[in-house]
């Protein structure tokens, strides 16, 4: 096990929901802020009171990771309300791209996206969100073939369910039981990133037998915190089944989907969410991750960590048991 491995990366703030990257030799994890406050919890996400993105740095696993400061504001971004949730992070162009969730003035989620010359900011966002877009959890794919790829979406508090129909309602059913479960959401961004090509669409994730995975299969049905990687010319769809705490994985052909369940990534950890991306390092693979241990278990606050993952040849992934090391 190396150094920092299972680990809080930083502890002077409260991090969650880390995307992780290799940038020009260097890692850099772009996680979400959770505020310090005490509070009621509710399902719809009203503890997550963040305000600003804080990009965390690490030459090598082993090293220091180093917290770099406010690298975008929600008072600098035109169009946002509150609630900067949990983003992702790309490099196209030879710009950075910070891209992110928030609610807008009239309380709906949406994509936003903010620009740098540095991994690490400060980021200048764009005038206005992206067209067409809504729900959290940004996860963004550079394909093999220079492709932008954006994945989101979460049920709940991340307003997913709320779009059934075509536009926004707050009081729409959410699917249960037998019904088919929502999925996340899949479109692709224009080379400079300042729209969708397309409005989004929702993925499909099908059981063994080839049947749509249903809203009443609590381990298996999609939740949020989508992630795409790729191993061997496939595509990995992971993401987090929200009440029971596991992430899981779905594999595919095409980035659009459909994806096929396969398996679980990891066991629940302390605290309520789970939220993951899996970045290879080095040549080999790793999972960065959160939990809530360094509040004991407070699940609004949260610390990023990480730990290697073992991919086999055929693209499975064996199961990390979070807290197996400490036995």
């Amino acid at each position: 096990m190396r150094k920092n491995e299972r680990k809080p990366l930083v502890t002077n703030i409260y991090t969650a929901d880390p995307s992780a990257h290799v940038f020009d030799g260097k890692i850099y994890i772009y996680p979400s802020h959770d505020f310090d406050w005490d509070c009621p919890e509710d399902d719809d996400g009203e503890q997550y009171k963040m305000e600003d993105y804080h990009i965390l740095s690490m030459d090598n696993l082993d090293s220091k990771c180093v917290d770099n400061g406010v690298a975008l504001h929600e008072k600098d971004v035109p169009w946002v309300g509150r609630q900067l949730w949990a983003p992702d992070a790309v490099k196209v162009n030879g710009k950075y791209y910070l891209v992110f969730p928030a609610k807008d003035k009239d309380e709906i989620f949406r994509i936003g996206v903010a620009e740098s010359d540095s991994p690490v900011g400060p980021f200048k966002p764009q005038e206005n969100y992206i067209q067409g877009s809504y729900s959290i959890d940004p996860a963004v794919l550079l394909d093999d073939d220079g492709r932008i790829y954006c994945y989101n979406g979460g049920l709940w508090g991340g307003q997913l369910e709320m779009w059934q129909s075509g536009k926004f309602n707050p009081d729409e059913r959410r699917p249960e039981g037998k019904d088919k479960s929502l999925g996340p959401l899949f479109a692709e961004f224009t080379q400079d990133m300042t729209a969708f090509k397309e409005a989004p669409k929702m993925i499909e994730i099908l059981d063994e037998n080839g049947d749509p995975i249903t809203a009443g299969d609590e381990d298996r049905r999609y939740f949020e915190d989508p992630w795409m990687h790729k191993f061997n010319g496939k595509y990995y769809l992971s993401y987090s089944t929200g009440t029971t705490h596991y992430l899981v994985y779905a594999e595919g052909d095409n980035p659009a989907g459909p994806f096929t369940y396969k398996g679980r990534i990891m066991e629940p950890v302390i605290g309520w969410t789970t939220h993951h991306s899996i970045v290879q390092i080095d040549g080999d693979w790793y999972l960065f991750y959160h939990d809530a241990e360094l509040s004991k278990g407070i699940s609004h606050k949260r610390c990023v960590k990480y730990t290697k993952l073992t991919i086999n040849e055929d693209g499975t992934i064996e199961t990390i048991i979070p807290y197996d090391h400490e036995k």
